[in-house]
């Protein structure tokens, strides 16, 4: 066994062939999973190259094993992908598409470069797929051997194979790596043709396990894959510094009972979600100071690597104990930070207010902003400015929420808001925070105005689309408003709303049809329309029973009068006021009108702001696949489905390995198509096959959870079930 950590360069230079045995798994990677945040790190790296040539460090991918095949000498050489066939391949057509990419701005050395790795010379070919540097198991072959072969530019829909995930891979790196090269005009195009090129052939890093003929591969599979403690990026830096703290000769007891032993404690372990991703909010912070005392993007992976180089290179003159300790000082404030904001009754302080909303919209992201306005000299914080600059940060946070901006590109943003933290004196931070934001221009980073927020609410179905959680936030917001809570402002008529506690309920009930007659030229989409806008929500110190609240609105046992008796909430006060007898379709836009004028008024944009003019808004159109729902573990192999509308017990379909489905014999791609075979019609296969019969839960119902989910996460999400069936 020889094992070496190699790049891309170094892996696919020589002629070869990488071999996917037919029993592995087909290509499942995807692009909300795996192709956008590699291309992400691709980004960050060949930026930080655009930036500075000496800011080259390098991405670690993960491993692969390989295992050599004894061929005739002269043959060209060939070895067994064990493990990894996944990111192989999928390095395969990312390069191919950024050899495309880089031959049509006619780049034309660099393109040759990049050829040599995607493949093998015709001389060592006796067989057109020879010239494949890795070749997938039988299933993928025939896609991959038409993207990969393809002429440029390409016209994707075009291919026999267009809806295979290796031709979806190729098209979306190919779209990125073309708007990447134009971003900086035409004669920014060979600075980032450099970039990007070195990023992808000698900044990657993949560990290769090379296995002999005779080596027991499954063995060696199965330990790769067995399941361990993994290391958090906090216990990396903690035995990094303690041992330059041992080669300094420092006191090691006291080091680490002063400026250490407080993250070993419940309160730095609770394992926190950032995204998709979970750790330890000692790890997490680790990676929020790093990105306040760098000003760099650094997502999880890279925070141990980053913090190396930085305690080695970047820091000024300063010993470890020094380092520790201002790690430790930093730390208190951020513990601070979040207790401040854990504060769910009574009076709350600007700041801690700021983290509760933050944590309600699940923006963790930007922590590293707050440590950079209080990581300043205590003469440079005027509290006032702080509070403004507070308050400008939400205004356009909340405001990008309520419009359904991207929150993609926010690290970025935020690592700008920091340099801009950094270089502005005391007492103008709010100024430079206000002009920051009012002249950001993107899809990804412009402060809506009031024309957009207000377009965009009056008709949003806000309770589907948000998150609970915000929503409730937003509804707190406008209740303590009501109240006389204007900013920094305290009310004289009382104690804010509590927070974090109050149900959410729908005033018009969503199971209408009972009690609520449609009135006069309402039809039953009107109706429906409106139940989950805002003007519908409200606030309740506690749910109301059920019967209540779905039955009648007025009279002595109804709805209204229910509120009126209990509910002490200035949000409710035109519902139940005298005016409030009927509620209906137009109680409903009125009340959405002026919920919206205290959103507009609670987080303002500076006098005169208009929204930057945008081509269109940014869309993630996203095809889900039952794999998808296997990979998010929504979905299991061996799962049983059940027709929605069978008699016979009998009449079942199993999900299998690759995410087909099975029927007896026959096996089918999609769900419609499993259905069309039982049916001998088109279905739309979603909504007819069941998870189980009793409870009605169908694979529409795991694949909205599974949206919903990329939904918190940041995706904007189109179509639905209104899609052709003969797609699905």
């Amino acid at each position: 066994m020889d094992t070496q950590v190699r790049t891309p360069q170094q892996i696919f230079m020589q002629p070869q062939r990488l071999l996917v045995p037919l029993f592995q798994r087909p290509y499942v990677w995807n692009q909300e999973s795996q192709w956008m945040p590699l291309w992400q790190d691709l980004e960050r790296i060949a930026n930080r190259l655009l930036a500075s040539s000496d800011q080259h460090q390098p991405h670690f991918l993960g491993a692969v094993v390989f295992q050599q095949i004894q061929n005739p000498t002269g043959n060209l050489q060939q070895r067994t992908v064990i493990d990894g066939q996944q990111r192989l391949t999928t390095l395969q057509i990312l390069l191919d598409s950024l050899h495309a990419e880089i031959n049509l701005v006619g780049e034309s050395d660099a393109s040759k470069r990049l050829e040599l790795l995607i493949r093998n010379p015709k001389e060592y070919c006796d067989h057109h797929e020879d010239q494949f540097k890795v070749w997938p198991t039988n299933k993928d072959r025939q896609a991959f051997n038409e993207v990969m072969a393809m002429d440029m530019p390409a016209t994707y829909q075009s291919i026999k194979n267009k809806g295979s995930k290796l031709v979806l891979a190729h098209q979306f790196f190919s779209e990125q790596f073309k708007r990447w090269l134009n971003e900086g005009g035409t004669d920014e195009i060979p600075a980032r043709v450099k970039a990007i090129e070195r990023t992808t052939r000698e900044l990657l890093q993949i560990v290769v396990i090379d296995l002999t003929a005779s080596e027991n591969a499954q063995e060696i599979f199965e330990t790769l894959n067995a399941r361990g403690s993994q290391l958090t990026a906090a216990d990396l830096i903690k035995n990094f510094v303690f041992q330059r703290l041992l080669e300094q000769g420092a006191d090691i007891e006291s080091s680490y009972s002063n400026h250490w032993k407080q993250f070993e404690t419940g309160f730095w372990e609770q394992e926190i979600s950032v995204g998709r991703v979970k750790a330890p909010r000692s790890s997490i912070f680790l990676n929020h100071w790093l990105i306040c005392q760098t000003t760099e993007e650094i997502v999880s992976r890279e925070v141990f690597s980053r913090f190396k180089s930085f305690a080695d290179y970047d820091v000024t003159p300063m010993t470890m104990p020094e380092l520790l300790a201002r790690i430790h000082a930093a730390s208190i404030k951020y513990k601070d930070f979040i207790d401040r904001g854990d504060v769910l009754e009574g009076a709350i302080d600007r700041i801690g207010l700021f983290l509760y909303r933050t944590k309600a919209m699940e923006m963790e992201v930007v922590k590293p902003v707050l440590l950079a306005i209080f990581d300043r000299d205590q003469d440079q914080i005027d509290l006032n400015d702080t509070n403004a600059s507070l308050e400008i940060i939400e205004s356009w946070l909340i405001r990008r929420m309520l419009v359904r901006g991207t929150t993609k590109a926010y690290n970025k943003i935020m690592t700008e808001m920091i340099k801009v933290i950094q270089k502005t004196p005391a007492g103008q931070l709010s100024s430079a925070l206000r002009a920051f934001l009012s002249n950001q221009t993107s899809d990804s980073s412009y402060w809506p105005d009031d024309k957009e927020v207000k377009s965009e609410l009056s008709n949003l179905m806000i309770y589907r689309k948000i998150g609970r959680g915000r929503l409730r936030m937003v509804l707190e917001a406008i209740e303590d408003y009501r109240r006389g809570w204007i900013g920094d402002q305290v009310s004289m008529s009382g104690v804010r709303v509590r927070r974090g506690t109050y149900a959410i309920e729908h005033l018009m009930p969503q199971s209408w049809e009972r009690h609520w007659p449609l009135t006069d030229g309402c039809t039953e989409q009107n109706r429906n329309d409106r139940i989950h806008k805002l003007g519908n929500l409200t606030l309740l110190s506690s749910k109301l029973n059920s019967s209540v609240s779905n039955g009648l609105w007025g009279g002595e046992e109804g709805k209204r009068h229910s509120l009126l008796k209990r509910d002490v909430l200035f949000l409710n006060r035109s519902v139940t006021d005298d005016a409030a007898l009927v509620w209906d379709e137009g109680k409903i836009d009125d009340r959405t009108e002026g919920l919206i004028d205290d959103i507009l008024a609670i987080w303002p944009v500076p006098p005169g702001h208009q929204s930057s003019a945008r081509t269109k808004k940014e869309v993630s159109t996203i095809r889900v696949t039952i794999q998808d729902l296997i990979a998010a573990d929504l979905l299991h192999p061996g799962q049983v489905l059940y027709p929605s509308n069978s008699k016979s017990i009998d009449e079942t379909a199993v999900i299998l390995q690759d995410g087909s489905i099975g029927i007896g014999v026959s096996i089918s791609d999609t769900p419609s198509g499993a259905g069309k075979f039982l049916r001998k019609r088109a279905i739309n296969g979603w909504g007819f096959w069941l998870l189980d019969p009793l409870t009605k839960q169908s694979l529409r119902d795991v694949r909205t959870q599974y949206l919903d989910q990329l939904m918190a996460d940041g995706a904007d999400i189109e179509g639905d079930d209104d899609e052709d069936i003969s797609l699905i």
